[in-house]
């Protein structure tokens, strides 16, 4: 992802909770692994998510990136931050195309923006 526009954030949305945040972005644009990690997961996520990439970061943490036109990763696959693992699409259910970014501490979902860096 070359930039950060956020068009859907984490909470509340329509009444149901919206465990991560959208970033909307082209067809095709590069999503990069927020830290290293081993994938968990590489393929058609549940409820929705389309094609879904997770990477476990330690015994804690947890990455999703969700709604992608093509995953670049295989589960088992150890990654380095800021690698190419997917690239935007709209799969699943998806009205445009974004990347549905989640993180996971201990399983829950927290918001996303409380680790992305501050725009000045």
């Amino acid at each position: 992802m070359n930039r950060v526009d956020i068009s859907s954030r984490f909470g509340i949305r329509a009444d149901r909770k919206h465990t991560g945040i959208d970033l909307r972005n082209p067809k095709g644009s590069p999503i990069l692994a927020a830290a290293a990690g081993k994938v968990i997961f590489s393929g058609e996520g549940p409820s929705g998510y389309g094609n879904t990439v997770l990477i476990k970061h330690d015994n804690s943490v947890i990455t999703v990136y969700a709604h992608n036109h093509a995953n670049m990763v295989k589960e088992n696959q150890t990654v380095r931050q800021g690698q190419q693992v997917a690239a935007v699409g709209r799969t699943g259910r998806a009205t445009g195309n974004h990347l549905h970014f989640e993180i996971r501490l201990n399983r829950k979902p927290v918001d996303p923006e409380l680790y992305l860096p501050r725009r000045r």
